[in-house]
């Protein structure tokens, strides 16, 4: 394990490689009883923030990992037993490949939602407030009607105005219902389906 920290504090000429390299030791290495494979997997945003090829840690590849499992494992299979790293780089700069596409059609698609939802929700509120409702519901889509109230910044009765409106035109969707003092739970699906890749709301 010193070893691979070592290699893990290391200025590699490809940084990309060198995670390739970390992530397949980590796995050999097995370090604890359990949650080894959500640490190798955490590693990886992990380690690109912290060397700069990304400016947050929000870059997972489980996806990517998770549909293509068997061939996986088949690859760090191979690296133990017959030292084939080549074909292991290969397929886990593949996984980044397909990984960051993924994440530019993704923030491709969430631009593109915005600059709708601008319109849409200017037209259907017909308030002064109606982008700083949409700003903060982009940065909270699943949340209780009563902390929209409460911090989105909008004036009690027109932050109450505007909550019905967006769930009759179905922007909004209630994921709980409101109950005597809880607040209902609503979420925004456009928004969270295109986070998903697939229509989860």
């Amino acid at each position: 394990m010193s070893a691979w920290e070592r290699y893990l504090h290391e200025e590699a000429p490809d940084r990309l490689v060198q995670l390739a390299l970390l992530h397949a030791e980590f796995e050999a290495l097995h370090p604890f009883l359990d949650g080894n494979g959500r640490l190798g997997r955490m590693l990886v945003p992990l380690f690109m923030w912290q060397t700069g090829l990304i400016r947050s840690p929000m870059f997972y590849v489980s996806a990517f990992l998770e549909a293509h499992r068997d061939e996986y494992y088949d690859r760090l299979l191979a690296v133990s037993r017959d030292g084939d790293w080549t074909g292991w780089c290969m397929f886990f700069l593949s996984a980044l490949k397909a990984q960051a596409e993924e994440n530019q059609q993704k923030a491709a698609a969430i631009l593109a939602l915005y600059e709708r939802m601008k319109r849409e929700v200017a037209d259907l509120t017909r308030s002064q407030y109606a982008i700083h409702a949409l700003d903060w519901i982009f940065g909270r889509p699943i949340f209780k009607s009563s902390d929209f109230v409460a911090s989105a910044g909008i004036p009690e009765p027109t932050a109450k105005r505007i909550l019905p409106a967006m769930r009759e035109a179905q922007v909004l969707r209630v994921l709980v219902d409101g109950s005597g003092r809880r607040a209902a739970t609503l979420c925004f699906p456009a928004l969270l389906n295109i986070a998903e890749g697939r229509a989860a709301f």
